[in-house]
Protein backbone atom coordinates (compact mmCIF):
# COMPACT_ATOMS: atom_id res chain seq x y z
CA UNK A 1 0.00 0.00 0.00
CA UNK A 2 2.75 2.37 0.95
CA UNK A 3 4.51 1.48 -2.27
CA UNK A 4 1.51 2.66 -4.33
CA UNK A 5 0.70 5.80 -2.21
CA UNK A 6 4.16 7.35 -2.51
CA UNK A 7 4.18 7.50 -6.35
CA UNK A 8 0.61 8.90 -6.33
CA UNK A 9 1.58 11.71 -3.95
CA UNK A 10 4.58 12.62 -6.07
CA UNK A 11 2.39 12.63 -9.18
CA UNK A 12 -0.15 14.98 -7.55
CA UNK A 13 2.60 17.36 -6.43
CA UNK A 14 3.97 17.50 -9.98
CA UNK A 15 0.52 18.32 -11.37
CA UNK A 16 -0.01 21.12 -8.81
CA UNK A 17 3.38 22.71 -9.53
CA UNK A 18 2.79 22.52 -13.28
CA UNK A 19 -0.61 24.19 -12.92
CA UNK A 20 0.75 27.04 -10.80
CA UNK A 21 3.62 27.62 -13.26
CA UNK A 22 1.20 27.71 -16.18
CA UNK A 23 -1.02 30.27 -14.41
CA UNK A 24 1.96 32.54 -13.64
CA UNK A 25 3.10 32.31 -17.25
CA UNK A 26 -0.40 33.15 -18.43
CA UNK A 27 -0.55 36.17 -16.08
CA UNK A 28 2.83 37.46 -17.32
CA UNK A 29 1.68 37.04 -20.92
CA UNK A 30 -1.51 38.95 -20.16
CA UNK A 31 0.47 41.85 -18.61
CA UNK A 32 2.73 42.09 -21.62
CA UNK A 33 -0.13 41.97 -24.09
CA UNK A 34 -1.96 44.91 -22.44
CA UNK A 35 0.73 47.62 -22.09
CA UNK A 36 -1.80 50.42 -21.51
CA UNK A 37 -2.27 49.19 -17.94
CA UNK A 38 1.33 50.12 -17.21
CA UNK A 39 1.03 53.43 -19.10
CA UNK A 40 -2.32 54.17 -17.48
CA UNK A 41 -1.21 57.12 -15.37
CA UNK A 42 0.21 58.95 -18.39
CA UNK A 43 -2.90 58.14 -20.42
CA UNK A 44 -5.20 59.45 -17.68
CA UNK A 45 -3.35 62.77 -17.71
CA UNK A 46 -3.70 63.02 -21.49
CA UNK A 47 -7.43 62.27 -21.33
CA UNK A 48 -7.85 65.06 -18.74
CA UNK A 49 -5.88 67.40 -20.97
CA UNK A 50 -8.37 66.98 -23.80
CA UNK A 51 -11.03 68.70 -21.72
CA UNK A 52 -8.57 71.41 -20.69
CA UNK A 53 -7.81 72.15 -24.35
CA UNK A 54 -11.51 72.54 -25.18
CA UNK A 55 -12.13 74.93 -22.26
CA UNK A 56 -8.97 76.90 -23.02
CA UNK A 57 -9.80 77.50 -26.69
CA UNK A 58 -13.37 78.52 -25.76
CA UNK A 59 -11.99 81.10 -23.32
CA UNK A 60 -9.69 82.44 -26.01
CA UNK A 61 -12.66 82.72 -28.38
CA UNK A 62 -14.62 84.60 -25.70
CA UNK A 63 -11.74 87.08 -25.33
CA UNK A 64 -11.53 87.61 -29.09
CA UNK A 65 -15.28 88.21 -29.37
CA UNK A 66 -15.14 90.77 -26.55
CA UNK A 67 -12.33 92.58 -28.36
CA UNK A 68 -14.35 92.61 -31.60
CA UNK A 69 -17.42 93.97 -29.79
CA UNK A 70 -15.30 96.73 -28.27
CA UNK A 71 -14.01 97.72 -31.72
CA UNK A 72 -17.62 97.77 -32.96
CA UNK A 73 -18.69 100.03 -30.06
CA UNK A 74 -15.79 102.39 -30.78
CA UNK A 75 -16.79 102.64 -34.41
CA UNK A 76 -13.56 101.10 -35.71
CA UNK A 77 -15.44 98.44 -37.71
CA UNK A 78 -18.95 97.99 -39.11
CA UNK A 79 -21.52 95.48 -37.87
CA UNK A 80 -20.97 93.29 -40.94
CA UNK A 81 -17.19 93.32 -40.42
CA UNK A 82 -17.71 92.40 -36.78
CA UNK A 83 -19.86 89.39 -37.71
CA UNK A 84 -17.27 88.18 -40.23
CA UNK A 85 -14.46 88.53 -37.69
CA UNK A 86 -16.47 86.55 -35.12
CA UNK A 87 -17.08 83.76 -37.65
CA UNK A 88 -13.38 83.63 -38.55
CA UNK A 89 -12.41 83.52 -34.86
CA UNK A 90 -14.89 80.71 -34.14
CA UNK A 91 -13.66 78.73 -37.14
CA UNK A 92 -10.01 79.14 -36.11
CA UNK A 93 -10.66 78.01 -32.53
CA UNK A 94 -12.68 75.00 -33.73
CA UNK A 95 -9.78 73.89 -35.93
CA UNK A 96 -7.39 74.48 -33.02
CA UNK A 97 -9.44 72.17 -30.79
CA UNK A 98 -9.57 69.52 -33.50
CA UNK A 99 -5.83 69.63 -34.24
CA UNK A 100 -4.68 69.72 -30.63
CA UNK A 101 -6.98 66.88 -29.58
CA UNK A 102 -5.75 64.82 -32.55
CA UNK A 103 -2.22 65.22 -31.17
CA UNK A 104 -3.41 63.98 -27.75
CA UNK A 105 -5.32 61.04 -29.27
CA UNK A 106 -2.27 59.98 -31.26
CA UNK A 107 -0.15 60.11 -28.13
CA UNK A 108 -2.69 57.96 -26.25
CA UNK A 109 -2.73 55.41 -29.09
CA UNK A 110 1.07 55.29 -29.05
CA UNK A 111 1.14 54.58 -25.31
CA UNK A 112 -1.57 51.90 -25.55
CA UNK A 113 0.27 50.13 -28.34
CA UNK A 114 3.69 49.94 -26.66
CA UNK A 115 5.29 48.78 -23.44
CA UNK A 116 5.82 51.00 -20.43
CA UNK A 117 8.74 53.40 -20.87
CA UNK A 118 8.41 53.63 -24.65
CA UNK A 119 9.66 56.98 -25.90
CA UNK A 120 9.62 58.57 -29.33
CA UNK A 121 11.54 61.85 -29.64
CA UNK A 122 9.41 62.92 -32.59
CA UNK A 123 6.36 63.23 -30.31
CA UNK A 124 8.16 64.12 -27.09
CA UNK A 125 7.37 67.80 -27.57
CA UNK A 126 3.71 67.00 -27.02
CA UNK A 127 4.06 65.83 -23.43
CA UNK A 128 1.69 67.22 -20.83
CA UNK A 129 3.84 70.08 -19.60
CA UNK A 130 4.81 71.31 -23.04
CA UNK A 131 1.26 71.32 -24.36
CA UNK A 132 0.12 73.44 -21.42
CA UNK A 133 3.07 75.82 -21.67
CA UNK A 134 2.70 76.13 -25.42
CA UNK A 135 -0.98 76.90 -25.09
CA UNK A 136 -0.20 80.28 -23.49
CA UNK A 137 1.25 81.39 -26.84
CA UNK A 138 -2.18 80.85 -28.41
CA UNK A 139 -3.72 83.52 -26.21
CA UNK A 140 -5.17 86.24 -28.46
CA UNK A 141 -3.38 89.60 -28.57
CA UNK A 142 -5.09 92.56 -26.98
CA UNK A 143 -6.40 94.76 -29.77
CA UNK A 144 -5.03 97.90 -28.09
CA UNK A 145 -2.18 97.64 -25.58
CA UNK A 146 -1.85 101.06 -23.94
CA UNK A 147 0.70 100.04 -21.29
CA UNK A 148 4.11 98.42 -21.84
CA UNK A 149 6.95 97.62 -19.43
CA UNK A 150 10.72 98.22 -19.53
CA UNK A 151 13.90 97.50 -17.62
CA UNK A 152 15.68 100.75 -16.79
CA UNK A 153 19.46 100.98 -16.51
CA UNK A 154 21.36 104.24 -16.12
CA UNK A 155 24.97 105.08 -15.22
CA UNK A 156 27.30 108.04 -15.36
CA UNK A 157 29.00 110.80 -13.37
CA UNK A 158 27.91 111.88 -9.90
CA UNK A 159 28.76 114.87 -7.71
CA UNK A 160 27.35 117.13 -4.99
CA UNK A 161 27.18 120.92 -4.89
CA UNK A 162 25.99 123.65 -2.50
CA UNK A 163 25.65 127.43 -2.53
CA UNK A 164 28.63 129.07 -4.19
CA UNK A 165 30.09 125.72 -5.27
CA UNK A 166 30.62 124.17 -8.65
CA UNK A 167 31.01 120.56 -9.74
CA UNK A 168 34.37 119.13 -8.71
CA UNK A 169 35.15 121.45 -5.81
CA UNK A 170 34.91 118.82 -3.07
CA UNK A 171 34.59 115.56 -4.98
CA UNK A 172 36.50 113.98 -7.84
CA UNK A 173 34.55 114.31 -11.10
CA UNK A 174 35.98 111.18 -12.73
CA UNK A 175 36.07 109.15 -9.51
CA UNK A 176 32.44 109.72 -8.50
CA UNK A 177 29.58 107.98 -10.24
CA UNK A 178 26.02 106.71 -10.06
CA UNK A 179 24.08 103.62 -11.15
CA UNK A 180 20.31 103.23 -11.40
CA UNK A 181 18.47 99.97 -11.99
CA UNK A 182 14.72 99.49 -12.03
CA UNK A 183 11.47 98.67 -13.80
CA UNK A 184 9.19 101.17 -15.55
CA UNK A 185 5.78 101.11 -17.16
CA UNK A 186 4.74 103.43 -19.99
CA UNK A 187 1.06 104.24 -20.49
CA UNK A 188 -0.34 106.17 -23.45
CA UNK A 189 -2.16 109.25 -22.13
CA UNK A 190 -4.54 109.85 -25.04
CA UNK A 191 -6.80 107.22 -26.56
CA UNK A 192 -5.90 107.69 -30.24
CA UNK A 193 -2.54 109.45 -29.96
CA UNK A 194 0.81 108.30 -28.59
CA UNK A 195 2.49 111.72 -28.51
CA UNK A 196 2.38 111.82 -24.68
CA UNK A 197 3.18 108.88 -22.39
CA UNK A 198 3.17 108.59 -18.61
CA UNK A 199 6.23 106.67 -17.41
CA UNK A 200 6.40 105.34 -13.84
CA UNK A 201 7.94 102.50 -11.82
CA UNK A 202 10.55 101.94 -9.12
CA UNK A 203 14.36 102.07 -9.13
CA UNK A 204 17.39 101.52 -6.95
CA UNK A 205 19.89 104.41 -7.08
CA UNK A 206 23.51 104.10 -5.97
CA UNK A 207 25.18 107.54 -5.67
CA UNK A 208 28.95 107.42 -5.03
CA UNK A 209 31.15 110.36 -4.05
CA UNK A 210 34.96 110.36 -3.89
CA UNK A 211 36.20 113.25 -1.68
CA UNK A 212 39.35 115.07 -2.84
CA UNK A 213 42.51 115.96 -0.91
CA UNK A 214 42.53 112.93 1.46
CA UNK A 215 39.22 113.92 3.05
CA UNK A 216 36.54 111.70 4.54
CA UNK A 217 33.18 112.09 6.27
CA UNK A 218 33.03 112.27 10.06
CA UNK A 219 29.79 111.99 12.05
CA UNK A 220 29.77 113.68 15.44
CA UNK A 221 26.29 113.29 16.87
CA UNK A 222 23.89 115.20 14.62
CA UNK A 223 26.70 116.89 12.69
CA UNK A 224 28.41 115.37 9.62
CA UNK A 225 31.47 117.12 8.23
CA UNK A 226 34.12 116.53 5.58
CA UNK A 227 37.53 116.50 7.26
CA UNK A 228 41.17 115.72 6.44
CA UNK A 229 42.24 112.15 7.18
CA UNK A 230 45.19 111.76 9.63
CA UNK A 231 47.28 109.97 6.99
CA UNK A 232 47.37 109.53 3.21
CA UNK A 233 44.31 107.83 1.78
CA UNK A 234 44.62 105.49 -1.17
CA UNK A 235 40.83 105.37 -1.46
CA UNK A 236 37.96 107.36 0.04
CA UNK A 237 34.46 106.48 -1.16
CA UNK A 238 31.07 107.51 0.21
CA UNK A 239 27.93 105.80 -1.11
CA UNK A 240 24.23 106.51 -0.57
CA UNK A 241 21.66 103.94 -1.70
CA UNK A 242 18.05 104.99 -2.35
CA UNK A 243 14.85 103.22 -3.36
CA UNK A 244 12.74 105.65 -5.38
CA UNK A 245 9.53 105.85 -7.43
CA UNK A 246 10.20 107.88 -10.61
CA UNK A 247 7.42 109.59 -12.58
CA UNK A 248 7.97 111.19 -16.01
CA UNK A 249 5.87 112.65 -18.78
CA UNK A 250 7.45 111.48 -22.03
CA UNK A 251 6.90 113.33 -25.32
CA UNK A 252 7.79 112.31 -28.85
CA UNK A 253 6.53 110.89 -32.13
CA UNK A 254 5.89 107.21 -32.75
CA UNK A 255 4.95 104.89 -35.59
CA UNK A 256 1.53 103.25 -35.62
CA UNK A 257 1.71 99.58 -36.64
CA UNK A 258 -1.65 98.18 -37.73
CA UNK A 259 -2.39 94.48 -38.11
CA UNK A 260 -5.54 92.54 -38.85
CA UNK A 261 -6.52 91.94 -35.22
CA UNK A 262 -4.49 94.53 -33.29
CA UNK A 263 -2.45 97.71 -33.51
CA UNK A 264 0.56 99.04 -31.63
CA UNK A 265 2.62 102.22 -31.37
CA UNK A 266 6.39 101.93 -31.71
CA UNK A 267 8.88 104.55 -30.50
CA UNK A 268 11.90 102.64 -31.83
CA UNK A 269 14.37 104.99 -33.61
CA UNK A 270 12.15 107.97 -32.70
CA UNK A 271 13.07 111.09 -30.72
CA UNK A 272 11.85 111.29 -27.11
CA UNK A 273 11.98 113.77 -24.26
CA UNK A 274 10.99 113.04 -20.67
CA UNK A 275 10.65 115.32 -17.67
CA UNK A 276 9.51 114.60 -14.14
CA UNK A 277 10.91 113.58 -10.78
CA UNK A 278 11.14 110.93 -8.09
CA UNK A 279 10.41 110.33 -4.42
CA UNK A 280 11.73 107.59 -2.17
CA UNK A 281 13.77 106.56 0.84
CA UNK A 282 17.40 106.21 1.79
CA UNK A 283 18.00 102.50 2.47
CA UNK A 284 21.73 102.50 3.17
CA UNK A 285 24.81 104.67 3.67
CA UNK A 286 28.39 103.40 3.62
CA UNK A 287 31.91 104.84 3.66
CA UNK A 288 34.92 102.85 2.42
CA UNK A 289 38.49 103.85 3.27
CA UNK A 290 41.86 102.40 2.25
CA UNK A 291 45.11 103.59 3.87
CA UNK A 292 48.41 102.45 5.35
CA UNK A 293 48.95 102.18 9.10
CA UNK A 294 52.28 101.08 10.61
CA UNK A 295 53.27 99.68 7.23
CA UNK A 296 50.07 97.60 6.92
CA UNK A 297 47.37 98.08 4.31
CA UNK A 298 44.05 98.76 6.00
CA UNK A 299 40.59 98.62 4.45
CA UNK A 300 37.56 99.88 6.37
CA UNK A 301 33.86 99.69 5.49
CA UNK A 302 31.80 101.81 7.84
CA UNK A 303 28.01 101.45 7.69
CA UNK A 304 26.07 104.08 9.65
CA UNK A 305 23.47 106.69 8.80
CA UNK A 306 25.86 109.72 8.78
CA UNK A 307 22.69 111.83 9.29
CA UNK A 308 21.77 111.13 5.65
CA UNK A 309 18.32 112.49 4.75
CA UNK A 310 15.89 109.54 5.08
CA UNK A 311 13.27 110.89 2.65
CA UNK A 312 14.63 111.73 -0.81
CA UNK A 313 13.01 113.59 -3.69
CA UNK A 314 14.23 115.34 -6.79
CA UNK A 315 13.86 116.34 -10.43
CA UNK A 316 14.97 114.33 -13.46
CA UNK A 317 14.86 114.55 -17.23
CA UNK A 318 16.14 112.71 -20.30
CA UNK A 319 16.37 113.24 -24.05
CA UNK A 320 17.29 110.66 -26.66
CA UNK A 321 16.30 108.30 -29.46
CA UNK A 322 14.70 104.87 -29.07
CA UNK A 323 16.10 102.99 -26.08
CA UNK A 324 19.05 105.34 -25.43
CA UNK A 325 18.90 108.78 -23.80
CA UNK A 326 21.04 111.40 -22.07
CA UNK A 327 19.85 111.47 -18.44
CA UNK A 328 20.18 113.94 -15.54
CA UNK A 329 18.79 113.96 -12.00
CA UNK A 330 19.08 116.39 -9.10
CA UNK A 331 18.18 115.75 -5.44
CA UNK A 332 16.11 118.61 -4.02
CA UNK A 333 16.69 117.22 -0.54
CA UNK A 334 20.09 117.90 1.06
CA UNK A 335 22.44 114.94 1.48
CA UNK A 336 22.51 115.35 5.27
CA UNK A 337 19.90 116.59 7.73
CA UNK A 338 20.20 119.76 9.85
CA UNK A 339 23.63 120.82 8.65
CA UNK A 340 25.05 124.34 8.56
CA UNK A 341 25.96 123.89 4.89
CA UNK A 342 23.71 121.89 2.55
CA UNK A 343 24.86 119.97 -0.51
CA UNK A 344 22.66 118.35 -3.12
CA UNK A 345 23.44 115.31 -5.22
CA UNK A 346 23.67 115.79 -9.01
CA UNK A 347 23.99 113.01 -11.61
CA UNK A 348 24.52 113.06 -15.39
CA UNK A 349 24.83 109.98 -17.59
CA UNK A 350 23.19 107.61 -20.07
CA UNK A 351 19.84 105.89 -19.64
CA UNK A 352 18.67 102.69 -21.35
CA UNK A 353 14.98 101.66 -21.49
CA UNK A 354 15.08 97.99 -22.49
CA UNK A 355 11.82 96.23 -23.36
Amino acid sequence: MNTITKPLVLLLLCLIVSNVTAQETQQDTTKTSIPWKENGFEIDKLVALRKTIENEEREYLKTEVESINKRLENGDISKAEAENLKKEAAKKRAFNIENRITIIDNRIALLERNDFGYSDESVEIFTIGNVINFSSKNRPRAYDKRTSSYFVFAAGFNNAIGDGQKIGDDYSFMGSGFVELGVAWSTRVFKDNNAVRLKYGFSFQWNKLTPKNDQYFVQDGNVTTLEAFPSELTESEFRITNLVVPLHFEFGPSKKIERKNYYRYSTETHFKFGIGGYVGFNIGTQQKLRFKEDGDRVKQKIRRNYNATPFVYGLSAYVGVGELALYAKYDLNPMFEDQEFDQHNLSIGLRFDLD
